[in-house]
């Protein structure tokens, strides 16, 4: 019952990976989703942001305005680390109970934690690996403007509010590099699925 980590910074192709490797039949759990999930309205979590950054980070439907919470944290890393502590240790719940119903489904199955933020999170949980999907700074800037419109600043901004390359690929038993085709991304995913499988 392999339990996998999968991460990378923002347009490392890390999303690319996690689709090949569910195609072949890995169990997918993405952090993201989870995140979304304990943040939504009526949930502890969110009342607990509420609480602790304002009611205007609040939309008037009750969902959280990521936008407006965003803007009151990024750059400021003491706030940064209170909104942590409210997420993720729901975050890390959350994901356990998953991870465990999968098992429990299927006791052989290969399961893939999907978590841009592992070496901010949780990078000493017993992962049987860790995979990292790794492109140089300036082709996922790059990327970020011709997928996402960003203006290149505000690119190398996002990109320079994630931990750095060298502690994230400190972490890696895998690191699958991105930064060539598509496919190359593909066939290197496919060759560790076969690893994987063995």
């Amino acid at each position: 019952m392999p339990l996998i980590a999968l991460t990378g910074g923002i347009a490392s192709g890390k999303s690319t990976i996690a689709a090949r490797l569910a195609e072949h039949g890995a169990v997918i759990v993405d952090a993201d989703a989870i995140v979304r999930d304990v943040q939504a309205p009526g949930s502890p979590v969110l009342a607990a942001i509420a609480a602790e950054f304002g009611a205007d980070v609040l939309r008037p439907d009750g969902a959280l305005d990521r936008a407006e919470l965003g803007r009151r944290v990024f750059g400021n890393p003491e706030r940064l680390s209170r909104l942590n502590a409210l997420v993720h240790p729901a975050v890390r719940a959350q994901s356990q109970r998953r991870f465990a119903a999968a098992f429990a489904r299927d006791p052989a199955a290969v399961v893939v934690y999907d978590v841009p933020l592992l070496a901010e999170a949780r990078a000493h949980d017993p992962w049987e690996l860790v995979v990292v999907a790794h492109a140089p700074a300036d082709v996922r800037a790059e990327r970020l403007v011709r997928r996402r419109g960003m203006t290149r600043e505000d690119a190398l901004a996002r990109i320079g509010s994630q931990v750095g390359d060298d502690e994230r690929l400190r972490l890696a038993d895998v690191v699958i590099d991105t930064s060539g085709t598509i496919e190359d991304t593909l066939r290197r995913t496919d060759e560790l699925w076969e690893r994987l499988s063995a």
